[in-house]
């Protein structure tokens, strides 16, 4: 009997050990299932996921990019070309006038008098040279006397002439088509040649004034096309080169030049700030990719082409760089498909998942 409890107590004895020791590893069992089935997973899912795009042809422009100053067509500031009294002011400010339109009128009394007096005197000695003509006709008079009267007739149109020229000048016209600015006088006062009237504009078209460097001064011709825009409005307005300073700034080693385009909306002021962009060259089958795609090596340059999901590293030859895009002159062609994510991750002969985009 008590060999019996003895035999009994020994094997509680072992099962408290044998719980004690397996309980804490069971996990270890009931887990090797779940392991192996994430493993196998993660093994299916270790090709490298990346984008990539397909390479096209395209036009390419090359271009410099500089900066310039709108100029008006025409600006002229108006002054009498003499003193007087202003009489009449026949403009508004801010008004949009015609070429010869009348804009001031000074007091021409004094002058008209004049004129009126060598009016009178004409009459006299036309008369006076018409006799006496008639008179040398008939060798009455000496030619010496006809002469002296007809001297008196010519200066006295020729005195008529001035004073006419005088009287014109006390009108003050349009000299072109344009804009007027503020008006800087009033009517009663006293101008003189050197007083400011108001200042006249014409911004159809507008002109485009910049500076390239020296080293592109054979890149541009007259008749080159530019485009342009303002910190006002983003859209590129075109120009045309019409004309180029022929000598060089030696202060700045730059090339100055001018061009003109289409202001009738008037969206353009002189003397606004814009951005050129001049067009150098053109290539109509350029390769371009993401500069991201384009790994620079100490030999040159590189970039990784997938193949049926696996990569490929190329070497190429890079030419122009825009803001975001590098042309590729050698090394690809048409067709293939370049990384543009995970090329710091990439090595060839990996597999990958190929995202294509745009």
């Amino acid at each position: 009997m008590k060999n019996q409890t003895k035999i009994i107590l020994i094997g509680i004895i072992l099962l408290v050990i044998g719980f004690i020791f397996f309980y804490p590893r069971m996990s270890l069992f009931t887990n090797s299932d779940s392991t192996q089935a994430e493993s196998t997973a993660q093994s299916a899912k270790s090709n490298l996921p990346v984008e990539v795009i397909e390479l096209k042809e395209e036009n390419l422009e090359t271009s410099l990019n500089i900066t310039g100053t709108l100029i008006p067509n025409e600006i002229v500031n108006l002054r009498p070309e003499v003193a007087g009294l202003v009489e009449k002011i026949t403009f508004q400010e801010g008004q949009f006038v015609r070429k010869g339109t009348p804009l001031l009128y000074l007091n021409d009394d004094e002058l008209k008098a004049q004129y009126d007096r060598l009016e009178y005197t004409k009459k006299l000695y036309e008369s006076q040279e018409s006799r006496q003509k008639q008179l040398l006709t008939k060798e009455a008079i000496s030619q010496e006397e006809y002469d002296i009267v007809l001297n008196q007739y010519n200066t006295n149109l020729a005195d008529l002439r001035l004073i006419e020229a005088q009287l014109n000048k006390t009108v003050i016209k349009a000299p072109f088509d344009g804009e007027l600015g503020f008006r800087q006088i009033s009517e009663g006062s006293v101008i003189g040649t050197s007083d400011l009237i108001a200042t006249i504009v014409n911004v159809d078209p507008i002109k485009i004034e910049f500076s390239i460097p020296e080293r592109y001064s054979d890149e541009i011709k007259l008749g080159s096309v530019i485009y342009f825009r303002s910190n006002v409005n983003n859209d590129e307005a075109e120009g045309k080169v019409y004309a180029i300073e022929p000598n060089i700034d030696a202060a700045t080693r730059t090339l100055k030049i001018r061009a003109k385009s289409a202001n009738k909306q008037k969206k353009f002021l002189p003397g606004m700030f814009v951005r050129v962009r001049l067009v150098l060259d053109e290539v109509s089958d350029a390769i371009l990719v993401p500069s991201e795609s384009v790994i620079p090596e100490l030999e040159g340059y590189k970039v990784f082409i997938s193949r049926n999901g696996v990569v490929e590293s190329r070497k190429v030859v890079i030419g122009q760089r825009t803001d975001t895009r590098v042309q590729l002159v050698e090394g690809v062609k048409p067709g293939e498909l370049v990384l543009t994510t995970g090329v710091l991750q990439a090595r060839d002969g990996m597999s990958v998942d190929v995202n294509l985009t745009n």
